[in-house]
């Protein structure tokens, strides 16, 4: 199985894209992972939120493969303390036979049909955060998953 995290721009902070590379070379220690950066749509002061995310379902749909299990960073998706989200994982890694993809999209959320192709929804939290934020969020509890799996003393119960 092979991780794949796609988001909408570029990571703007540098302290924030330090920090998601050094918990990407981490988690590839155990696991492949690449990310793809969906460009950021240009002229969107004439554009609805509705045809933002319409827009850019497109961009993303154009970066999925057959085969690909698909799940949504999204305020209403389910939430998971981190063992579990680590047993989540482990159910992952055994059954998805090639992309896992985790998708964390624009300012807006999703289209409805990205909603439609996805498998499942996940939420980090209830509160919101930035998507700087959540891109890193996401690979620090992917390698937290990731430690709690192979018996590291990373995680603390």
């Amino acid at each position: 199985m092979k991780i794949t995290i796609i988001f909408t721009g570029k990571t703007f902070d540098g302290n924030i894209a330090s920090s998601i590379q050094d918990y990407i070379a981490r988690i590839r220690h155990f696991v492949p992972l690449e990310t793809e950066v969906i460009p950021e749509l240009k002229n969107t002061k004439s554009l609805s939120e509705e045809q933002q995310k319409e827009r850019e379902g497109e961009l993303i749909r154009r970066a999925l493969l057959p085969g690909d299990i698909v799940v949504l960073l999204d305020e209403r998706g389910k939430e998971y303390r981190s063992i579990a989200f680590a047993e989540w994982m482990q159910r992952k890694l055994s059954t998805v036979n090639k992309r896992l993809v985790f998708i964390i999209g624009g300012p807006y959320g999703f289209s409805p049909a990205i909603y439609a192709l996805a498998h499942e929804q996940l939420s980090l939290s209830k509160m919101t955060f930035s998507h700087q934020m959540i891109r890193l969020l996401l690979v620090e509890q992917l390698y937290r998953a990731l430690t709690i799996l192979n018996g590291l003393p990373y995680h603390h119960e």
